[in-house]
């Protein structure tokens, strides 16, 4: 196991690497494989292409931080994640930017579902919850990536803070409001 982690950590390297001098999109399997002297097989052996390696970074690094602490509430962890994001910036600016299918931004979506599916209140009409939790999340991905993007210079524990105040806005603006 730890030659494969070994072999894991080598390609993410090289792929980090190769995003600080290019797009993305123009880097392929072969670049990856030559900038750390290994072959397109062993790349196979770990991962089923580029997007999974990036999807792979994120969740061995964040998991690797997250771990660190207890967490008193999901706003705890959401500046974790924002401090991480925000550290890690140059790589996670471009990673979000990654479109198309196994895309970073869709699988970090998925991995924040179920933590706000167990925030959300439950309501007696399971489609109306599955909407307001995908609603959620995009919005959490979206904003993520806008800041990083747009407005890096936003410190982490400041961007929680406004994520915070959309929120408490948007409930008591709209809480009395016939829909």
């Amino acid at each position: 196991m730890a030659d494969s982690n070994i072999t894991k950590r080598a390609l993410a390297a090289s792929l980090k690497a190769l995003m600080e001098e290019k797009p993305f999109e123009k880097i392929n399997i072969g670049d990856i494989c030559e900038k750390c002297d290994m072959n397109r097989k062993s790349f196979y052996y770990h991962f089923k292409d580029k997007y999974d390696l990036v999807n792979w970074i994120f969740d061995t690094e964040f998991i690797a931080v997250a771990h660190t602490r207890n967490y008193e509430d999901v706003w705890d962890l959401l500046t974790t994640m924002s401090n991480f994001f925000y550290n890690n910036r140059n790589f996670y600016r471009k990673a979000l930017g990654i479109k198309g299918q196994n895309s970073f931004s869709d699988h970090f979506k998925e991995l924040i579902l179920p933590v706000i599916s167990n925030r959300i209140e439950s309501v007696s009409d399971e489609d109306i919850l599955d909407f307001q939790v995908t609603f959620i999340a995009d919005a959490v991905v979206i904003a993520i990536q806008r800041w990083l993007i747009e407005n890096s210079t936003i410190a982490p524990e400041e961007f929680v803070r406004q994520i915070k105040l959309s929120i408490k806005y948007i409930i008591t603006r709209y809480r009395d409001m016939e829909i």
